[in-house]
């Protein structure tokens, strides 16, 4: 992944970024405003602080807090209290600034 200026680009395209991991394809479906598949991603990978972290923000985007508290604390992040849109793109700089520092960490897998 290049940059988040590249990540959030490729919104205009059909598909995610061919290097992006489950969770960044999880969080640009969710740019997509297609909430079941950006779902199908994260459940591919649960477990991973990446995609646990991104779960959390697709229950809160649905208005489940109850749920979206849960998957919070599987990826020991605090409840996020800022925008939705700000929520998206603070992860989603943090998901490609961990990816460019460490590239064997994010889980892989493909599309549902």
């Amino acid at each position: 992944m290049s940059s988040i200026e590249h990540y959030t680009a490729s919104l205009s395209d059909e598909a995610p970024p061919p290097d992006a991991d489950l969770a960044l394809q999880a969080l640009w479906w969710a740019g997509k405003r297609d909430w079941d598949r950006a779902h199908g991603c994260v459940q591919q990978c649960e477990g991973t602080t990446r995609c646990d972290w991104v779960h959390a923000h697709l229950h809160r985007v649905e208005g489940d807090m109850e749920n979206a508290g849960y998957w919070y604390s599987r990826a020991g992040q605090p409840v996020s209290t800022v925008s939705i849109e700000d929520e998206w793109a603070g992860i989603a700089a943090a998901l490609i600034r961990e990816t460019e520092r460490n590239p064997s960490t994010p889980a892989t897998g493909t599309q549902p």
